[in-house]
């Protein structure tokens, strides 16, 4: 899923109150499953590459080429990224398109709440964070990409300052559970799963439904 183009969009021209959620590929599986428990079968769900993340300057560019391509077909476009690492850059675009985004400077803050995280925010400076998508897909966006699978030695270097892995769990899964806990060992880390639900990702999406 991560370096696919994932949409249920189509290009027939939009029903009235048709909203086309534009969002990040590592949040596919929450709100699909947001969309399927609430009804919201007038959001529609185009995914971006979730490998973006890798590159955060790309990010901005990819989100308002999809926002302009949607253009006209659409009653309402929501954007489903918060900061994400582009430094303001994408908040910027989003109001310079007339379109709006998710509050926060990335998803491990609203998945716990962005008032509850910030409240903890200068205690953690030493967490790493993994969601139910880094968990399942930790070599692909962590292990590798950071050259861990081939030189295993560089993991004090990139970790060395780290104490604890915090998973924010989005659904309660014993296999998920006991990945995380790997990846904790595998990083050398202390092991902490804080179970989160949607977080504020529910009920922005629910005000964006409405």
């Amino acid at each position: 899923m991560d370096d696919l183009i994932l949409s249920e969009a189509g290009l027939a021209p939009a029903r009235s109150g048709q909203v086309l959620l534009i969002a990040c590929g590592a949040l596919a599986h929450e709100i699909v499953a947001l969309k399927a428990a609430n009804g919201w079968t007038h959001l529609d769900l185009q995914c971006l590459p979730a490998k973006l993340h890798l590159w955060p300057d790309k990010i901005t560019l990819a989100v308002a080429a999809a926002v302009e391509e949607a253009r006209g077909r659409y009653e309402k476009i929501f954007v489903v990224y918060a900061d994400c690492g582009t430094g303001g850059q994408l908040f910027e675009k989003c109001k310079e398109l007339g379109v709006e985004m998710v509050e926060g400077p990335h998803c491990y803050s609203f998945f716990e709440g962005n008032e509850r995280f910030a409240a903890h925010a200068d205690t953690e400076f030493t967490a790493f964070y993994l969601t139910d998508f880094l968990v399942r897909q930790f070599d692909a966006f962590v292990w590798k990409p950071m050259g861990l699978d081939r030189h295993p030695e560089l993991r004090d270097m990139y970790f060395g300052n780290y104490t604890k892995l915090v998973y924010q769990a989005q659904i309660d899964d014993s296999a998920l559970d006991a990945k995380a806990e790997d990846c904790a060992r595998r990083l050398g880390l202390a092991y902490e799963r804080r179970f989160t639900g949607y977080g504020d990702l529910a009920a922005t999406l629910d005000r964006v439904a409405r």
